[in-house]
């Protein structure tokens, strides 16, 4: 699971880096749900990992973080139109 997690804000951030593109702005409506579900994903994967493991959960976690505020910002500056 922590390996999914961690792929999941590997996509997020990658969507987001194109949504800072212009003309693309709308992309941060699809982040902000993407990488909070992706961040609640990266929780529960955490909690039902025992020892050594939750490294990969743990990064999941910071990388859908990093793009879900990254995403907020961006939609409260900008709308999100552009």
């Amino acid at each position: 699971m922590g390996l999914l997690s961690l792929l999941w804000g590997i996509v997020s951030l990658i969507v987001m880096v194109v949504a800072f593109l212009p003309f693309l702005g709308w992309g941060n409506w699809l982040v902000v749900p993407f990488a909070a579900a992706g961040a609640l994903f990266s929780v529960i994967s955490q909690a039902l990992t025992s020892g050594d493991g939750k490294g990969r959960a743990k990064t999941g976690l910071i990388l859908n973080l990093v793009a879900l505020l990254a995403g907020i910002v961006r939609l409260s500056l900008g709308g999100g139109l552009f």
